[in-house]
Order: C-alpha cells, then structure tokens, then sequence
C-alpha cells in the first residue's frame, strides 16, 4: 500500500467584534499580538488585517489534527475573548463590508491589490486548504488530473459562504463564485503532466503575467514551496470535525490514486466538461444538487455520489473510516451554508429583522468555533 508522506492543514478566520458581530476593519495591535503568542511559527498574516491563518505542522493522523487544532482554537478563542474579539471560521461574513477592510501594508500584498484592484479588494473570504506530501518522483500534476472530477464533491461538503453584502446570495458558496474572478484560482488548466506545466508557467513568466517566485491558486495545485499537491476548493469549516473529514478523505483519495498509478490515463474533454458542471452544481445548490455520476455519467445526489466514491476507494485505515462517515453526516444534517440560511430563515420566521437574522448567523458560526461544540 502507498502511502502519503504526512499532511498539512491551513483554516483561515475573520475576527470579528464580539458586541457588534462585525469584521473589525483594523484588530488593534493587541489582538495581532495575541494571536502571534499563542500560535506562534505557525500563525500567518493574510491580505486583510482583520483575517488571519493557522497552518498546522506536518501531521502524522487525523488524532494528531484534531489535537493540535483543539487546542489552537480553544487558546485562541479564549485568548481573544480577553480584547472583546472572536474567530469566525466560515467562508464570509453575512454583512461584511469590504470597502471598510484595510489592505495589509506589506510589499507582496501591496503588489496583489495593485495587480488585481477591486477583484482583491472585494475578496474578503476565507478556505480550508489540506496539503498531502508525495515522493518526488510523482508527476503532480498527472496525480492531481487523475483526483479533479471528485473536487466538487468535497467543495459540497464544505459550503459555508451563502451570504455577501447583507444579500441571500443563492448559492452554497459564493466564496467560489468570488474566486472565479481572480486570474488562475478556478480548475487547473489542462496540463498533462509535469513538463506541460512548467511550459505554461515559462509562458506566462516570458510575458510578464506570472512573477518568477508567482503561484496558481487553482482548486488543487502542486505547492511551490513543498512536496505536496494542495486542495484549495474548499470553503473554511466553523465545525472542525467537518475540516478533518475533509482532510481524511483528501489524504485517502491521494493514497488511493497512487496506488493504482499504473492505470492513469488522461483527462479528456469530455471528462472536463463534467467536472466543470459539477462543479458548478456544487457552488451553486451544495448538498441539494443533482450531479453527473463518476462512471455511468447518470444524475446522482450528493449521497449517491459520495457512495460512489466509498465504492471505488473503500476505507482501508481508521482515519479513512470516520472520514466517510462523518462526510454522509454533513449530508445528512447539512452543511454550513445550510445551517446558516436556517438560522436566517428561523430568525425572520420569530417575526426578527434581517439585522437580527444576521446577527444570528454570526453568533451560530462564532458558536460553532468554539472547539467543544464542533
């Protein structure tokens, strides 16, 4: 059995004004020291001043994770409850005004708002990203064509950004919708294998579109910086057992495809219309979407689908095991875009405002933060 060399886990959050239920457009310099203390090396700075990243430490299993992240969240959490401050760790923010958020002052963000404007202005959002190490001599980009068509699956399972702007979007994810406006951050381009992508990044670099040290930001991509492929698709997970479901079932899927490395064949046309429909079924209705089956290419739920990828690449670890059973309990209870447009409904439904219905969206996520509720 092949198996992947260790992963990785990065959520991203918001702070938000514990009174008011706001993005703060500019933590103090407490808050930002808070949060260096508490997690240290692995703390990083994101585009906005008012959002922030954990990257976890190379993990071994899905106990390792769910350790480190617990006790991340819950020093976190408490420690910023000490300047009025909590952690929102869905995908946006029901009222957030973008215009209101100070860009971070540094010279590679300074470039990307000069680059990309109101496409990096408007793009207060925040993801789930998992990194899976391979050995070097894995073509990643073959690895990663072999895994696109079960992409949109994992993005239903994590849809948590129904609202923009004070708005009832429609969608489960229009964190995905934001994305499809930035240069690079949708599927990855039809690239072969390894050689085919470094001709297009050599491309790219020969006509000033892409920095020498530039990254993609594709769905899933090959880290630059580490042996790894790096699912991006995913919308942040206030729940952190929904993250580690996801990170479970990425890890097997890659230990599963390189195991069968043999019979790769290459992603057709065909192939890549269907995962671009599905994909866009999953941005769009979540888990109460029809979707284009793996292999007879007939209507499926989201459950069917789901049992479709159980059926190919059966659970051979414990890890694997609680991933796909609390992958069909999302399903089954809702995602939290769905928890969220129901506390919305609820709200209105008590004879509440919107005001107060997004209000309690906010405290729901904010809720849901806290590491033994999730």
């Amino acid at each position: 059995m092949v198996r992947a060399q260790g992963f990785g886990i990065e959520e991203e959050y918001l702070l938000v004004d514990v009174t008011r239920g706001d993005v703060l457009a500019r933590p103090s310099h407490a808050v930002a020291r808070r949060c260096r203390e508490v997690v240290g090396e692995h703390f990083a700075e994101e585009m906005f001043y008012s959002q922030i990243e954990v990257a976890s430490p190379v993990l071994a299993n899905l106990h390792e994770a769910r350790s480190y992240f617990t006790e991340c969240r819950h020093n976190l959490c408490s420690a910023l409850a000490q300047e009025g401050v909590a952690l929102y760790g869905a995908a946006s923010h029901p009222t957030a005004r973008w215009q209101r958020q100070h860009a971070r002052d540094q010279n590679h963000y300074r470039q990307v708002f000069d680059d990309y404007q109101m496409v990096a202005r408007r793009s207060l959002l925040s993801g789930l990203h998992v990194h899976v190490g391979v050995a070097p001599e894995i073509d990643r980009m073959q690895l990663i064509n072999q895994m696109l068509c079960w992409l949109p699956l994992l993005l239903v399972l994590t849809t948590s950004s129904p609202f923009w702007y004070s708005q009832v979007t429609g969608y489960q994810s229009y964190r995905r919708v934001v994305c499809g406006e930035w240069p690079h951050m949708d599927m990855p381009e039809p690239l072969a294998d390894w050689n085919a992508y470094l001709r297009y990044r050599t491309l790219l670099q020969g006509i000033g579109g892409l920095a020498e040290d530039g990254d993609f930001w594709w769905a899933i991509r090959p880290s630059r910086r580490f042996p790894t492929i790096e699912l991006r698709i995913c919308d942040a997970c206030p729940r952190l057992e929904d993250g580690l479901a996801i990170a479970g079932l990425f890890r097997h899927l890659v230990e599963q495809t390189l195991r069968v490395r043999q019979h790769w064949q290459p992603l057709g046309p065909e192939q890549r219309w269907i995962i671009q429909e599905n994909y866009w079924r999953a941005l769009r209705h979540g888990g109460n979407g029809m979707f284009i089956g793996a292999h007879d290419r007939q209507p499926v739920t989201a459950h069917g689908w789901l049992a479709q990828l159980q059926g190919l690449v059966p659970a051979d670890t414990q890890d694997a095991e609680h991933a796909f059973g609390h992958a069909a309990r999302i399903l089954q209870d809702g995602s939290s875009a769905q928890r969220q447009l129901a506390a919305f409904e609820r709200t209105l439904a008590q004879g509440r405002d919107r005001r107060q219905a997004f209000r309690a969206v906010v405290d729901q996520v904010v809720g849901e933060m806290t590491p033994a509720t999730g």
